[in-house]
């Protein structure tokens, strides 16, 4: 996989994660970074501006990076904590969603993120570029039924709550104490069917304006805090 950016790189350099390949801007002198790849002992190649103009499309900041794919974790790795705040994310299509919500979750402390296997957007260097280095911090699983994990979360004690503006209780006034796991739809067409119908509680975030919705990275943010607002 492919990074770039001076963030991201200081995040993979510091968690000591296994690089292929670094190729640098001749002018790159970020120090930080440079004394970073020389405790590493890793030899990176530069390259001439002209060279480096290939990867103009990745606003790269004059660093790229070749590592190993992201490695998904268990959803044991992450659900075995008796205060514990997961964020289920409903078929998910848009990659700088999925970032934001990622470097969310780990400023706010969220203990896991999981994603279906099937139609839904996958870790990437988008992903990684938008979570700004967030990414190396945060446990995310891939399942391959939601309804069924819901139902197994539900068994370890996990409150599911929905976002969805029908039928629904203001988000303020929701119990969040205890195992909580939020779910966020999908940007088009919100939660399926049978996640909404497998929540304990469907929440929503009051409107004041002309437009109805939410991003779902700027609702899944305001879920999130609200949640560890409560605990705090």
């Amino acid at each position: 996989m492919i990074v770039y950016g001076k963030n991201v790189a200081k995040e993979v350099l510091k968690n000591n994660k296994k690089i292929e390949k670094i190729l640098l801007q001749d002018n790159f002198d970020d120090k930080e970074i440079l004394q970073l790849i020389e405790n590493q002992k890793i030899y990176p190649q530069r390259l001439g501006k002209k060279e480096f103009s290939k990867f103009d499309k990745y606003s790269s900041q004059g660093i790229i990076l070749y590592i190993e794919d992201f490695k998904y974790s268990d959803i044991e790795d992450f659900t075995c904590n008796d205060s514990s705040v997961i964020v289920i994310l409903d078929h998910l299509e848009d990659p700088h969603n999925l970032g934001a919500i990622v470097r969310t979750c780990e400023a706010a402390g969220v203990d896991g993120i999981i994603i279906p296997k099937d139609r839904s957007v996958e870790v990437n260097s988008t992903v990684m570029k938008t979570s700004a280095g967030a990414l190396e911090n945060m446990k995310i699983a891939k399942v391959t039924n939601l309804n069924q994990t819901i139902n197994k979360l539900k068994d370890k004690g996990y409150w599911i709550v929905g976002t969805d503006m029908e039928n629904s209780t203001d988000y303020r006034k929701i119990d969040y104490t205890g195992k909580i796991a939020l779910v966020i739809g999908n940007e088009g067409t919100g939660m399926s069917r049978q996640v909404r119908e497998s929540c304990d509680f469907i929440a929503s975030i009051p409107m004041y304006g002309k437009i109805n919705s939410l991003n779902a990275s700027v609702a899944a943010g305001i879920m999130i805090y609200e949640v560890i607002r409560i605990r705090n």
